[in-house]
């Protein structure tokens, strides 16, 4: 008699982890609604996130391999920041303790940042489709947390552009391709990219006054400002070559 075997394929291992990880995002969500009385709208917008998120997993994965536990790390820390963004919009006039867990779950996401690292580099699993997977939500946590500070009236609206700002210069490279070079490492980027979060993950906490916030926050937006500048000055001076000299 003939045998039936069966195979998995990458695609459908990652499919699972998605799955585990919708699973967990609505476990964290359901809790967070049952102890804060949080509207339902912040479990929809959670859903909503996780979704998008896992049709561009599935969209952009290679699928050669299975997902590997460097994505996994990341997937688990997307379930947090995921949650965060949903809340933000409802951090207004939330008790103490929502606050404090709220700046407290921002300080996990911040921790785990540099678990799936290390886990790639454990595993030897260090793929261009992590470290993209890692930068955008990195992106998104940054702008997620600019929400929380608008919501808790610790900067009024110019703070989003904290969290704008990187979204801004990829719209601007779809109509100038010279965007598009790859940047060289730069420690300036990376001490400007640090104060950056230290400030907003500040900013949440709640003892912090809405003035000292803003003078940081404020602070943050114009060593950004110019960050992006002297990047932009770079690729523009080297838009008809590809030299490779630091800016």
């Amino acid at each position: 008699m003939d045998s039936i075997s069966t195979t998995t394929t990458p695609t459908s291992t990652t499919a699972k982890d998605l799955v585990v990880g919708g699973f967990t995002l609505f476990v964290l969500a359901l809790a967070l609604q049952l102890a804060f009385s949080l509207p339902a709208g912040f479990l929809a917008l959670s859903a909503v996130l996780y979704a998008v998120q896992g049709a561009l997993i599935l969209r952009y994965w290679p699928g050669r391999k299975p997902f590997g536990w460097a994505n996994r790390a990341t997937l688990a820390r997307s379930v947090i920041v995921l949650a965060l963004i949903a809340w933000a919009p409802y951090l207004g006039g939330q008790p103490a303790p929502a606050l404090w867990t709220y700046a407290l779950l921002s300080l996990g996401a911040l921790i785990l940042d540099g678990v799936d690292g290390k886990v790639a580099r454990a595993t030897g699993s260090h793929s261009e489709f992590g470290a993209r997977f890692d930068m955008e939500l990195d992106a998104l946590f940054i702008l997620g947390l600019c929400l929380a500070v608008l919501a808790l009236d610790k900067a009024g609206t110019w703070g989003l552009a904290l969290g704008l700002m990187r979204y801004a210069f990829i719209a601007a490279s779809l109509g100038f391709a010279w965007l598009n070079a790859n940047l060289p490492d730069s420690f300036r980027r990376k001490t400007v990219c640090v104060w950056q979060v230290v400030t907003l993950m500040v900013a949440v906490i709640p003892i912090i006054p809405p003035v000292f916030a803003s003078l940081t926050l404020g602070l943050a937006l114009v060593l950004l400002a110019w960050s992006f500048f002297v990047d932009v000055r770079w690729l523009y001076q080297r838009r008809h070559n590809h030299d490779s000299a630091k800016p």
